[in-house]
């Protein structure tokens, strides 16, 4: 029979024990999905109110994967904003496809953070929609606002512009500024004797002009 092990070696052994570090619940932008409802291009069939309650509950939201949910969640967006049901390239269209992949992007990301290539994904769909917005931002001013309404982002403008200013920086712009006046100086001389030759072809037109029809 075993030999009972003394309370001192059971507490170190409890205290080598690896603990289990107990996932948070993450809030998803998919859990407004609901279980019941079927997948895409399943809604349609003239039998699927007829099949069995198991085969439903394979082709609803119950069984279905994540990448099955991301493409409806999808689809509800670009529903929301699109101009018209058969426009599918439209500036409002794009953002809110992006919209979906980055809510995605950074629920994976807050489960592993240390996954840099979805990092990177996230980070030029966010640039990408960010140019996208300018646009409509900048030409279409109500439909960006619509837009950022019905997908709930929150748009902040980009900050102005500033570089640190250094001596070598301020040596540098000063030779530019010389360099340029010279050159400047130079080209008004050229475009001065330029001038002259134009105003002496002009006068000599004129005499020989005036000349024939005397």
């Amino acid at each position: 029979f075993p030999q009972a092990c003394s309370p001192f070696i059971q507490a170190a052994r409890c205290y080598a024990r690896p603990v289990r570090r107990k996932r948070k619940d993450i809030p998803s932008h998919l859990d407004d999905l609901p279980p019941t409802m079927l997948k895409k291009g399943y809604a349609d069939v003239p039998i699927i109110n007829s099949v069995d309650d198991v085969v439903r509950r394979l082709l609803s939201l119950e069984m279905a994967s994540q990448k099955e949910k991301v493409k409806i969640k999808t689809q509800q967006l670009v529903e929301k904003v699109r101009r018209s049901p058969n426009d599918n390239g439209s500036f409002e269209v794009q953002v809110a496809v992006l919209t979906a992949k980055i809510r995605t992007y950074e629920e994976h990301l807050q489960r592993h953070p240390k996954d840099k290539s979805n990092r990177r994904r996230m980070l030029m769909a966010v640039d990408r929609r960010r140019k996208m917005l300018a646009y409509l931002r900048r030409v279409r001013y109500d439909t960006f606002q619509s837009t950022c309404e019905q997908l709930n982002i929150q748009y902040s403008l980009p900050p102005p512009y500033s570089r640190r200013v250094t001596k070598r920086g301020l040596v540098k712009k000063a030779f530019c500024l010389k360099v340029f006046q010279e050159a400047r100086k130079l080209k008004a001389a050229e475009r001065l004797k330029q001038r002259r030759e134009w105003q002496e072809r002009a006068r000599a037109a004129r005499e020989k002009q005036a000349q024939s029809e005397g």
